[in-house]
């Protein structure tokens, strides 16, 4: 009788998980590759340092870059299965976050500080899928306040793919102030940088509408509005051990709505300073699913690297599950693209015991799925038992 009862749970569990999936792929086949059997692993790919990104290419090859005394990237062309030898791409400097894939052309953006920013910024551009770098002079124009923005430490940047803005090149910076410093964090502000002419020039976005914010992450919406989420920089904010988040509907030139985002930690929750969080939608035509990174902990240190999932372009964050219970920190996010080696595959590059080297997990949504419910909203029914 036991087993007979299990059989027909089982069946049910699954007749639900292949109904919800055949009605959401009426609506956008493309979510398919990221269900299925869930799946996860992780591997060791740098030993020291910090500040991570990693990026799919035009091409399907997937680039982990990383540095804060030079700066590198590891490829992978199998999917993330293997990974060649760190390849420089500058020999001293900060890695400043925000790579970027350009669509258009298929090059690749790096963005190097000379030192802890604020600093001189270095673009350095790769035309041959990451496998070599060329610095070349580029135009950072001042914000409406007459300030230059930092590069560090952000989430990668996007091209954007739908509306009159189609083919710009957008990545979040921020305002440090005159030099880093606690005494500065009243006055620092999140912000981002746009570029329609492939990367040589660029122009600066409105602020952040809340001040003491700094290393923010950005996705392209399906309906062609920006979504922006910050870390707190400013231990004195409300709630400042949550994320911030606003919209842009003009292609990344002004930020609105703000609120906070009550679902989603910034940085270990033991004390008030954030962390570096990663950001990405899946490649779908008509609906928003995002992943967010970061940690979740009450402890005063950082650890518990953990991915939650939106499946309404980040109104809720129904679902979390936990990658890394030991000590992790800056985190960055990067999905497959379709007809490529990585389709289906959610990657995140991570601090593993900050100052200590990184970690690269790979896995799919339905393992996501499999994770903790947030009371953030409903899992929809593509979750399998």
């Amino acid at each position: 009788m036991e087993k007979t009862r299990h059989f027909h749970a089982t069946v049910a569990c699954f007749t639900l998980f292949f109904s919800a999936l055949s009605a959401v792929s009426v609506a956008d086949d493309k979510l398919s590759p990221f269900i299925g059997a869930p799946v996860f692993g992780k591997q060791r790919l740098f030993d020291d340092q910090r500040y991570p990104n990693v990026v799919v290419t035009v091409k399907g090859t997937v680039l982990a870059v990383w540095g804060n005394a030079g700066v590198a990237v590891r490829r992978s062309e199998d999917g993330g299965k293997s990974w060649g030898r760190p390849i420089p791409v500058a020999r001293a400097g900060y890695h400043g976050g925000g790579t970027i894939v350009d669509a258009n052309s298929g090059d690749i953006l790096v963005f190097v500080e000379e030192r802890q920013p604020p600093a001189p910024l270095t673009l350095y551009r790769s035309r041959d899928d990451g496998r070599s770098w060329q610095a070349e002079a580029t135009v950072i124009a001042k914000d409406v306040n007459g300030n230059q923005p930092s590069m560090h430490m952000n989430e990668h940047g996007i091209t954007l793919m739908r509306g009159p803005n189609k083919g710009r090149l957008l990545r979040p910076t921020r305002y440090y102030g005159p030099k880093d410093g606690e005494e500065n964090w009243p006055r620092q502000y999140t912000n981002a940088i746009y570029s329609d002419d492939g990367g040589q020039n660029w122009k600066t976005s409105g602020p952040f509408p809340e001040k003491g914010t700094g290393e923010a992450a950005l996705v392209e919406l399906a309906d062609g509005r920006v979504y922006y989420n910050s870390r707190v920089h400013w231990p004195k904010r409300p709630r400042s051990g949550r994320r911030r988040e606003a919209w842009s509907v003009d292609g990344g030139v002004s930020w609105q709505n703000w609120k906070i985002v009550e679902a989603l930690p910034d940085g270990d929750q033991g004390r008030s300073y954030g962390c570096m969080g990663g950001l990405a939608r899946l490649p779908l035509d008509d609906r928003d699913v995002l992943i967010f990174s970061n940690l979740d902990t009450e402890a005063s240190h950082r650890e518990r690297v953990t991915v939650w999932a939106s499946f309404d372009g980040g109104k809720t964050w129904p679902v979390k599950r936990l990658v890394d219970e030991g000590r992790s920190g800056y985190s960055s996010l990067a999905v497959g693209r379709p007809g490529t080696l990585t389709a289906g595959w959610i990657y995140l590059h991570y601090e593993h015991d900050p100052f200590k080297g990184s970690h690269l997990a790979r896995f799919n949504l339905a393992w996501i799925l499999g994770g903790k419910a947030t009371g953030d909203g409903e899992i929809p029914d593509l979750k399998l038992k």
